[in-house]
Parts: structure tokens; sequence; C-alpha cells
């Protein structure tokens, strides 16, 4: 490291939600400012205006902000340095690294279809750079429309990557590519080079798609003078299917898991095994823990492989870490949009309610399935899985009489307790033959109490449904295995 500040970027355009891709880069960089002690800042590259929207740029910031990924400074709007951008683009001019260029789009697609009809590759021939300097004076006197090109120089443009080692790529390749339009505005190269020059970019860290233009952009910090940054391109992210992740293999927008129970801390830990391997086998970390462990020599080049079923995993290993406490906020609004529940109620019997996400969080690998394993405590009547049912239920009449024998045996408890619990149905179990299978008084019971074929301990059930609640399930669930009807009715 040098004793300069690392300062870091994220610039997404605002034409469309935050991608996970897009979240992945915004984390590396975070995660690089933090760990060396740097800024982390946003740029919105909306010079599209065509394309740019409020509403993007809204989704940009939630979705950061849901990550937790506050960036410091100012956010910077390109749009509002096209003055800059284009005083940049007219001191090479004056320098000489770049020239005017008169040809017009029509003539520009005819010498490009002349080229494809023989079967060459087109490239700019740079004719108006062999134009006379009274010759370029008097166009400009008269009006004629330009735009500016940069003059790419003999050789080979080459950077040191921190991701890919050292990317050489041979001048003669590259065309002189246009700077500025004719109405003056910039191209996206000169407004990024302006613009990373003005806000003191140490650290270019983006998608290695972006390795193309980075030849391009040495060449203009050249120019104009400017210290270079360094470079790192991360690898793509794609789908099961090896192909680049898009629509067609799902959600991948941010927001989307954000509503699909999926916890920040668990989307940025999935995000940063993305390209990037902190070593030892390490998978599940905290936020603190990734900055302490990340290093660029981690990062790697090939293609990662975004699996929601690993998501999902990694989210149910962050819920059995998370404290009730910390969880009950993250839960309850989730619980009070379903209709189970009221904020005030349950905040009313708060100490019961985290007893209750303390025992569901375990089996659960997002928010939306401690949801789902919530409903039979904070509801009156239950809805019965037609699966567990079939399963666990298979002998009605048989399922019945034992249901019933087990209510009696749970009323008649002195003690509404686990030990006193289990006591009494394993002598039930005894008594009726099955000896130490008490799975077989269990497993009907659970369905009877939550409708579902897996919950928390069956004794944690009872405690958390109470006595009255607990025993009205039981002579519900018999009174409709006694009305004859099927599974699901």
């Amino acid at each position: 490291m040098s004793d300069v500040t690392p300062r870091l970027r994220f610039a997404p355009s605002p034409t469309g939600y935050l991608h996970v891709g897009g979240a992945r880069t915004a984390l590396f960089n975070w995660l690089y400012a933090k760990k060396f002690g740097g800024q982390f800042l946003l740029r919105i590259e909306d010079t599209d205006k065509a394309r740019s929207t409020d509403e993007s740029t809204r989704a940009i910031f939630d979705g950061l902000n849901w990550l937790g990924l506050r960036w410091d400074e100012t956010v910077v709007y390109q749009g509002a340095n096209v003055e800059r951008n284009r005083a940049d683009a007219l001191r090479m001019l004056e320098n000489g690294t770049a020239y005017r260029c008169f040809c017009t789009q029509a003539e520009l697609a005819e010498r490009r279809a002349a080229a494809e009809a023989a079967k060459d590759s087109f490239k700019y021939d740079r004719r108006c750079d062999r134009l006379s300097a009274e010759e370029v004076q008097s166009r400009v006197d008269a009006g004629v429309p330009f735009t500016v090109r940069f003059r790419v120089p003999e050789g080979t443009t080459s950077w040191d990557d921190l991701v890919h080692e050292t990317i050489s790529f041979p001048n003669k390749d590259i065309e002189d590519f246009i700077v500025l339009r004719t109405d003056g505005t910039p191209i996206y190269n000169m407004a990024v080079v302006s613009d990373d020059i003005e806000m003191r970019i140490t650290l270019v860290m983006r998608g290695d798609d972006h390795i193309s233009n980075t030849p391009k952009q040495i060449l203009l910090y050249r120019a104009l003078g400017a210290p270079l940054p360094q470079f790192a391109h991360l690898p793509m992210i794609h789908g099961l299917d090896g192909k680049k992740l898009s629509k067609r293999h799902g959600a991948t927008a941010v927001s989307d898991y954000q509503h699909l129970g999926i916890l920040p801390g668990a989307m940025l830990n999935f995000l940063a095994l993305l390209g990037w391997s902190p070593g030892h086998d390490i998978e599940v970390m905290s936020m603190e823990r990734m900055v302490e462990l990340f290093d660029t020599k981690g990062l790697q080049k090939k293609a990662a492989i975004f699996d929601p079923k690993k998501l999902e995993w990694m989210n149910g290993q962050h819920l059995s870490l998370m404290s009730a406490s910390d969880l009950a906020p993250l839960v309850t609004p989730a619980l009070v949009s379903a209709g189970l529940a009221t904020t005030e109620d349950l905040y009313s019997r708060r100490d019961w309610y985290l007893t209750l996400l303390e025992l569901l969080k375990v089996r659960s690998r997002t928010t939306d399935d401690i949801v789902r394993q919530a409903a039979p405590y904070l509801v009156d009547e239950i809805r019965y899985d037609p699966e567990a049912e079939a399963k666990q239920w298979k002998d009605r009449p048989a399922t019945a009489a034992l249901l019933r024998e087990v209510g009696t045996a749970l009323r008649d408890l002195r003690e509404w307790e686990p030990a006193a619990m289990e006591e009494s149905l394993r002598a039930l179990g005894e008594r009726l033959g099955f000896g130490d299978k008490a799975g077989k008084i269990f497993q009907p019971l659970r369905v009877a109490l939550t409708g579902l074929s897996v919950s928390p301990g069956i004794f944690d059930v009872l405690v958390m449904l109470g006595r009255d609640r607990s025993t009205a399930r039981i002579d519900a669930a018999v009174a409709r295995l006694e009305s004859g009807g099927p599974p699901g009715a």
C-alpha cells in the first residue's frame, strides 16, 4: 500500500434496478476502502438522459442502504459535470493529443458498409487529422459540425490489473475514438476519466466487461497529464447454466431478494464469495469479518456462479446466528403484513415472541420461512398441510383414537412444562405398546398442533401454544379425523 489514501467509487447508470452484479461491485469497492482506511464514493452516471430515471436512482440508493453500503462524501451526478468533461477534451485539442473530425455519420456509415462489403474491418482512416491547420480553422469558422477524436499513439498500452495481472493492448487495434460529440457532449470514456480525475480515484474496481475500455481510458489519463489509478476487473457473474446472469435465471434485482426474506448480511456474505475467496474454507462471515479478511489476492479471474440455493443456505446460517431481539424488527413487519398479528400484540408479549423466534429461526432459511412456521402460534384456526396430513394420519380412525388419549393425558398434567409432558406421553406410548418409538405419538400430534410435519420440538410447541390452545387443537384434530373427510378437505 502507498501513503495515498485509497479512494474508490461505484458508478452505476440509473437505467434500471440495482442488479446483483452491481451490488457485488459496490461491495468489493466498499470492502477495500474500509480495509485500507479509504473512502467509498458513489457516482450516478446519468448522462444517458433518455434512459436515466429518478426512480432508478432511488432504487440504487435504496438497495445500497438496505445492504448497509454507506458511501462517503456527497453523491456525484455525472450529468452535472459536462462542462468540465468538455473542457478536458478541448484541452487535449490544445496539447495535440486530439483533433477535430468533420466526417458526418452518413459518411462514416458509407465507409463502414464499403469495408464490410470488401470483408475488411472498418477503422477510421484519420483523414481529418491530415487536414491543414488553415482548412480546419476555415471549417470551424464556417460552422461545420465536428466531433473531437483522440489521436491514438503508436505502441502498446499495458497495466498491472489487480485481478488479471498484466494486460496489454496493441494501440494499432484501437482506432482514433471520439471523445466529444458534435453537440459538445462527452462520450462515456471521456466523462469517466474526467470525473475519476476530479474525484481523485486511486483504484477503479469494476466488472471485467470494462477491460476493453481501460486502454482508451489510460491513454486519456496520460494525455491529460493525470496520474493513473490502479485497475481491478472483477469476473462476471453467471447463472447455473454458465451464461451471463440475467432475468431468465430468476430474480436479479437486489430489491427482489429483500422481499424474498433474505437478510442484508447474508446477501453481502453471498455476494462476497462471488469472485473472492477469504481462504481457509471460510464461508459464513459477518461484515466486520469480511473487512478483516478482504485482500485483493483473493480476487478470482474465473466467472462466478450465482446459485440461489446457496444463497438460501447462507441466509439460513445468518438467521441462526442472529439473536431473536435483532431478528424481531425484520420479522415483525412481515408477520403484520401477512395478517398474522399486530405490532402491539407481539410486543405486549415480547418474551414469548422472542422465544418463538429463537425456536423457529434454526429451521428457517428465509424470514418468509419464519412467517410460515409462526402462523400456527398466532392464529386461532390452523390450516393442515395436505402432505403432512396424508403421511402422518394414514389410518384416520386409529389416529383419532390416539389423539384422544393424548388429549386426556395432557389435560391431566399438574404442571404444563416439558419434563412432565415427556414423562406422560412416553408412559402413554409404553401403555399403547409403542415401546421407545415415541415418534408414533409425536408426529401425529405435531400435525394436530401446527398443521405441519416440521416444527420445533413437540414439547416446545406445547409450551408455546399453552395448555388451552394445545388441547383445543387436539380436539379439533380428532373431530376432523372422525368427520371422515380426506386429507386437505
